[in-house]
């Protein structure tokens, strides 16, 4: 990713889907990031609405579902600035925390793509209209 990180004041906002783990929002917030909930603010909306919103608003979309990808790449869905998908993995709540903090900690470098956070990698694809994906080893 980059070589500069970008203070904490600049850090993109955040929109955790209704499957992301209460513990790791936590873990995020406890960390100063602005996390909204989907299960705090807009309870059993639909993936279309989700993305609508994280698009309004500027929130990075973080999500467990696959589904956000399709509609924005196949459905041609408006994307929201970024998509972090936690892709299922043996990984800890504290090691997605971890994950996550590094990426908005690099947001210039993010800002644009579906980021899939996997066991061993995280791959980035532009998102339509961004410019190339790359695969990112971590």
């Amino acid at each position: 990713m980059g070589t500069t990180p970008i203070p904490d004041a600049l850090r993109p906002p955040l929109l955790a889907n209704e499957n992301v783990p209460a513990p790791l929002v936590r873990l995020l917030r406890a960390a100063g990031l602005d996390v909204e909930f989907v299960v705090e603010i807009m309870r059993a909306a639909s993936d279309r609405a989700v993305l609508q919103h994280a698009a309004a608003t500027g929130r990075w979309v973080l999500t467990m579902d696959r589904d956000y990808g399709e509609l924005v790449f196949a459905r041609q869905a408006p994307p929201p600035p970024a998509i972090v998908f936690l892709k299922q993995a043996p990984l800890s709540t504290e090691a997605f925390a971890e994950r996550v903090l590094g990426l908005v900690s690099n947001a210039g470098d993010v800002a644009g793509h579906l980021v899939v956070i996997e066991h061993r990698r995280i791959r980035l694809r532009a998102l339509p209209g961004s410019g190339p994906g790359s695969d990112v080893r971590g």
